[in-house]
């Protein structure tokens, strides 16, 4: 029940995300609709012939958005907003077990427009390669 509750929420709030940036004119988008550091998150698991997506709203201002938004906001602010400039964890150990995931976001930090979007392997290798950010199940 509590699964469902926070997928409902999750979609929810992807939902209003979408349609505030699409009903807002592309020059006031950022800064009128959502204020301070924020970014859609979304992962999608599997390949193209079957695959799911999830997605999330991660706010910074204060943190909020996921069970790891403190830790997420910390490392994108070390890292300029740039999730590609997040350190790797050297201490992760990862399968070689293939089961692809996508990981993009699409937001605002510190006045830029942030667009990312990676395919690791598997999600240890995203956990490892993206710290927090997308580790919003806990």
């Amino acid at each position: 029940m509590t699964r469902n509750i926070h997928v409902v929420r999750n979609a929810l709030l992807a939902t209003v995300a979408l349609l505030t940036l699409g009903a807002t004119p592309a020059q006031a988008t950022s800064h009128q609709a959502i204020p301070g550091n924020w970014l859609y998150l979304t992962l999608t698991t599997g390949d193209a012939h079957a695959s799911s997506i999830r997605g999330t709203l991660l706010l910074c201002d204060p943190p909020q958005g996921h069970a790891r938004a403190a830790e997420a906001c910390a490392e994108l602010a070390t890292a300029g907003g740039d999730i590609s400039r997040i350190p790797p964890r050297p201490d992760t150990i990862c399968s070689m077990i293939y089961g692809p995931v996508t990981a993009s976001a699409r937001g605002e930090w510190e006045g830029r427009q942030v667009t990312y979007s990676h395919t690791f392997s598997n999600s240890c290798v995203m956990g490892a390669g993206t710290g927090a950010v997308f580790a919003w199940s806990g």
